[in-house]
């Protein structure tokens, strides 16, 4: 059995998008409440929070400053996008997660990571928070990796939404594949499959779109057949997934038809892939009851 770190702060919670918004700490509470099955097989592990030095691996000063004023100021970044007071600490923690989870498996503590975080991070580009995301926690993630000996980064993103951030952050950069699946005509409207990367990056992005209504046979196709011939092309020295739950057929923001026996087999597809450390960061998932269902399955999977 795989030693796996589970790793979550209360201070996620404190992350207050405002009454009615999706991305709520009840996502958060739902996904602890139904993991407390699991916890005497997992090891916990306590996120410390990042450095501006370490989040300016990928953001701008300017765009860090932002985010800071805007929790103190508890006001919007945009429509979507909400800051409370506890925002930017809870943001540096999410981003800190990850890094954790870096320093775990390089020491050999344990061998895959699943990071329960809110905010996500795979919209907010180098320069600019967006749909719901305040820092890239997935991006830094793998800029740190590198710095720690995983010189070569391959990011799986299975959110039903287009990872814009995470892509814009690697789309010259022949380190980091990014590989994204994603509802076509969907928020935020960009990941086009003939978008591969530039200069040195091109061929070290590969997106694939499933149309409005697809389901599991749609999606496992893609992680069955496309992704296994990416990993073999790139060979990573570590994986790291942005796992957004979102796909799921129950998902109020979507219009995916993915069960969570799919997503169960999507994330067995990815853990059979070689045998590379894998770390998994919480995107999106806005079905609260659903969520925390999907994520047993996919830590359930972990363990094998």
């Amino acid at each position: 059995m795989k030693k796996i770190a589970w790793i979550t702060d209360d201070i996620y919670l404190e992350h207050d998008t405002g009454a009615g918004h999706p991305e709520s700490a009840e996502r958060l509470r739902s996904i602890n409440l139904k993991v407390e099955q699991l916890k005497d097989r997992l090891i916990e592990v306590t996120p410390r929070s990042a450095t501006v030095d370490e989040v300016e691996m990928v953001h701008t000063h300017e765009m860090i400053a932002n985010v800071r004023q805007k929790s103190m100021d508890e006001s919007f970044i945009d429509g979507d996008t909400i800051c409370s007071y506890d925002s930017y600490d809870a943001a540096l923690k999410a981003v800190g997660a990850g890094l954790v989870a870096i320093d775990g498996i390089k020491a050999e503590q344990f061998e895959r990571a699943f990071c329960a975080v809110r905010p996500p991070g795979h919209h907010a580009t180098p320069t600019q928070s967006m749909g719901f995301c305040l820092f890239n926690n997935i991006a830094i993630t793998a800029r740190y990796a590198q710095n720690h000996g995983y010189k070569k980064v391959m990011i799986i993103d299975f959110d039903v939404h287009h990872g814009n951030g995470t892509q814009d952050a690697f789309f010259d950069d022949d380190t980091v594949f990014y590989f994204s699946s994603h509802q076509a005509f969907a928020y935020p409207g960009t990941g086009a499959e003939s978008h591969k990367g530039i200069g040195a990056g091109e061929g070290y992005t590969a997106n694939y779109l499933m149309m409005p209504e697809s389901s599991d046979a749609e999606i496992l196709e893609i992680y069955q057949e496309d992704l296994p011939k990416h990993y073999e092309f790139f060979k990573p020295d570590i994986v790291l997934v942005s796992a957004g739950y979102d796909l799921h057929e129950s998902d109020p923001l979507a219009q995916l038809n993915v069960t969570t026996d799919g997503i169960r087999e999507v994330v067995r597809s990815i853990l059979d892939l070689g045998d590379t450390p894998v770390v998994f960061m919480l995107e999106g998932g806005y079905s609260v009851y659903d969520l925390g269902w999907n994520v047993v399955a996919t830590v359930e999977e972990m363990f094998v």
